[in-house]
């Protein structure tokens, strides 16, 4: 697909992009808003990727979504109504495979349960594998093992989530990402219903359960110290008090579920989104026997069908793509049009820095230009940073290396670890660790927390190919945030790289020159027609980096030392002509 249709599919704006929770400066968006009137970000941005606590939600730092609308309690409409003063324009995320359990349409089928008009809306597990396996003894059928071999998992154990029905029954729903269940303590009152008891045994069997509820203690199998010929109904005063957490994977087959998307779309674009990311869409289609993520044909006509959606409402919506380089998906999403995330980039640039060596960079800026694919770049996001997507592919029909080879790659993780980062991991349907997924860390640390690797890091973004996103605690230098890992649970992984500033933090840090030499660059970037002609590569020495944008007569130059980690910016044409070294 040449350059032209995609521009016209799928029209990118210009500028770089912000990226933050609404509660990532000061609190509230409201901060967020201030910080960006104030002088020193001037022209520094024109798009802005507000992460989805913007909407209510309960689990995964917002991507549980209860309901689009706007979380009150961060955001506010004056808070918009300044953004769009300021010109800038919103990336929004529309979750595709999941809701939450208290989304309205989970609610309701709790409640109403098979007479609820959103029976279909999700994903019944046993309908779903009814003909494909056997139900085990926990009431849940497991597929048969040829089916499991191909199952596509993101956590240990079966995707599943079973809850109440009003009939009492319990039933399975396809869960693929988080889920938590935990429940209320009791009261005397609640076991009042239970033979022979009552009064001070009631309070002492109440007391008794809540301190292993609060201890989180695995509630079947709980001591209950002479009181055990009443675990039975102990268990269903219990039940009554449990309480959910999940994301629940949508049932694309229901045609409600895409009238909900195309009530979405619309929504978002009210608020002044123009960029949407659809989250976890290669997840959505499924089929019993297939991986059940990105199958084929079935994801690409659920893609095309979004596309129609989004045209009506004058969005671009790009997939979030996480696959080997080698699989060459990316490519495929591209050639129908779609821009894509440059998950290669992070990993690219910290080799580069690290080895002073620009021959990987430079292979996957060529393959963008070559192969005219539409990028959104990041070093720093709020998940981690990507290095299985690095990898090489081989087997079906597939030989294709990687943007660095298996070595190189654990020799990144080896550093970046070795300076605080965590590890993410994918798993197996036996529980099996069978790949790294990305490490955690703030960029900053990734790169030894040396000020001089992260301003030429973000020299580098801005004279890439593509969107440039900025993850505000980059911005700002933030360093990895280990309390805040440590005490997060379950994806504790990932609070490592999101710490909240206080506009305290924010005051000081703005003095500080690697924040303020950033915020050159990404004016630069921002303002400069120079970036919206064409990037000229020179040949250099292996441990040199030489980009060139050039528009008329306009030009902006980066001459970088990678081994050094010194550069130059030469500027031509647009009214800041002239050579700022940065040593």
């Amino acid at each position: 697909m040449n350059a032209e249709r995609l521009a016209t599919e799928q029209q990118i704006p210009f500028g770089v992009m912000l990226n933050a929770y609404p509660d990532s400066i000061g609190g509230r968006l409201t901060e967020t808003v201030d910080l960006l009137k104030r002088p020193e970000l001037d022209g520094a941005f024109s798009l802005f990727y507000i992460l989805p606590t913007f909407f209510n939600s309960d689990l995964d730092r917002g991507f549980s979504i209860i309901d689009y609308d706007i979380n009150e309690d961060l955001v506010s409409e004056q808070d918009l109504e300044d953004l769009a003063n300021l010109e800038i324009t919103f990336k929004f995320d529309l979750i595709l495979n999941h809701l939450s359990v208290a989304s309205p349409q989970f609610r309701d089928l709790l409640e109403k349960g098979d007479a609820s008009e959103y029976r279909d809306f999700f994903v019944d597990w046993n309908a779903f594998w009814q003909a494909h396996g056997d139900v085990g003894e926990d009431g849940y059928v497991i597929p048969r093992q040829d089916y499991l071999d191909k199952l596509f998992m993101r956590k240990p154990g079966l995707p599943i989530l079973k809850v109440g029905f009003p009939d009492g029954t319990e039933r399975p729903y396809w869960n693929t990402f988080y889920q938590r269940v935990g429940y209320g303590e009791l009261s005397a009152g609640d076991l009042s219903g239970i033979r022979s008891v009552g009064g001070e045994t009631a309070v002492a069997i109440a007391a008794m359960v809540n301190e292993q509820i609060r201890a989180e203690s695995d509630l079947q199998t709980m001591d209950l110290d002479g009181y055990a010929d009443y675990r039975g109904e102990i268990i269903k005063a219990l039940e009554r008090k449990r309480r959910y957490l999940g994301q629940m994977d949508l049932n694309a087959k229901s045609e409600l579920v895409w009238h909900f998307y195309d009530e979405t779309l619309a929504k978002l674009r009210g608020y002044g989104a123009k960029i949407i990311r659809l989250d976890a869409f290669a997840y959505l289609h499924k089929e019993p026997g297939e991986a059940n993520f990105f199958n084929k044909p079935g994801t690409w006509d659920y893609l095309e069908r979004l596309k129609g959606i989004a045209r009506k409402y004058d969005l671009v919506i790009f997939p979030e793509v996480h696959a080997e380089y080698g699989a060459g998906l990316h490519e495929e999403v591209a050639a129908r049009g779609f821009p894509i995330y440059d998950f290669f980039f992070p990993g690219l640039v910290i080799d580069a820095l690290d080895r002073g060596v620009n021959t990987h960079l430079l292979s996957w800026i060529d393959d963008i230009r070559r192969k005219e694919l539409k990028t959104i770049n990041m070093l720093g996001c709020h998940d981690g940073i990507p290095v299985l997507d690095l990898r090489g592919s081989q087997g079906q029909g597939i030989d294709r290396p990687g943007l660095l080879s298996d070595a190189q790659i654990e020799a990144v993780i080896e550093r970046i670890i070795a300076r605080g980062g965590r590890v993410k991991n994918l798993y197996g349907p036996d529980g099996r660790k069978i790949a790294y997924y990305q490490v955690n860390a703030t960029f900053f640390s990734a790169l030894g927390e040396d000020e001089r690797k992260l301003r030429l890091a973000r020299a580098i973004q801005m004279f890439m190919p593509g969107i440039p996103q900025v993850w505000y605690l980059d911005l700002f230098a933030g360093k990895n945030d280990y309390a805040a890992a440590d005490s997060g649970g379950e994806a504790g992984h990932k609070e490592i790289n999101r710490t909240n500033l206080s506009m305290d933090d924010i005051e000081e840090r703005l003095a500080w020159p690697i924040v303020r030499q950033q915020l050159e660059l990404i004016r630069l970037r921002n303002t400069s027609p120079a970036f919206l002609g064409e990037l000229e590569i020179e040949d250099t020495e292996p441990d040199r980096l030489r980009m060139t944008w050039r528009n008329g007569a306009s030009r902006a130059t980066l001459d970088a030392d990678l081994s050094g980690h010194g550069f130059s910016i030469e500027r031509r044409g647009d009214g800041g002509d002239g050579i700022t070294g940065y040593d």
